[in-house]
């Protein structure tokens, strides 16, 4: 065996060790145990939640921005988390996952353009959930396996990171936070009366 074969085996044990130990997929729920604040499912994916990302392509640029209203609704150990998105490309979309608590820390997520079930598991300050996802049409219509991962911070804020692959090749990534929707309230100002009309709809910074 040659020097160079030698250097090439030794180059592709590298890459192997360092995608099975020092990647996002190394992580694993065992990880994070007793790590707080603890998430709860029917706690912080429950009301109206405000969504913001960004979506980077294989090259590691930034492809991508969207921004998200989500609506959780739970009843006992079944809910719903519906989402509408709106990406800086114009497109949007709209997905509803339904989602079941199971037995010990583990749940289930379903949604129309998810293959089969997706499997979740809650440890400590984590969740993390895997599934198959089926792209629209427009943006063809792969079929991505998605390891989805979010993080719940002492501020209440969720950040969330998932990694989509085709054939166990990484082919985009998405970063986001997830938060309450600010509330809707009124506001006084000087000037007409101290009331501003506009401010009805206006969300307090």
């Amino acid at each position: 065996m040659n020097t160079l074969v030698v250097i090439l085996l030794a180059i592709l044990v590298v890459v192997a060790v360092k995608r099975r130990f020092l990647s996002f997929r190394s992580q694993s729920p065992a990880d994070y145990s007793g790590t707080g604040p603890e998430f709860s499912l029917t706690k912080h994916l429950n009301g109206d939640i405000l969504s913001e990302g960004l979506i980077y392509g294989p090259n590691g640029k930034m492809s991508n921005s969207f921004v998200a209203r989500m609506v959780g609704e739970w009843d006992g150990n079944t809910g719903t988390l519906a989402e509408w998105f709106t990406y800086s490309n114009g497109k949007q979309m709209t997905r509803k996952w339904y989602l079941t608590l199971g037995t010990g820390n583990t749940f289930t997520a379903t949604a129309d353009d998810i293959v089969g079930e997706g499997k979740g598991v809650i440890s400590g300050s984590t969740v993390k959930l895997s599934y198959r996802i089926i792209l629209p049409e427009d943006a063809g219509g792969h079929t991505l396996d998605v390891t989805d991962w979010m993080y719940l911070t002492e501020n209440g804020a969720i950040m969330n990171r998932s990694e989509m692959r085709k054939f166990g090749l990484k082919v985009a990534e998405l970063v986001a936070t997830m938060r309450p929707a600010p509330e809707v309230q009124t506001a006084h100002v000087p000037g007409a009366n101290g009331y501003d009309a506009d401010a009805e709809n206006r969300p307090l910074q």
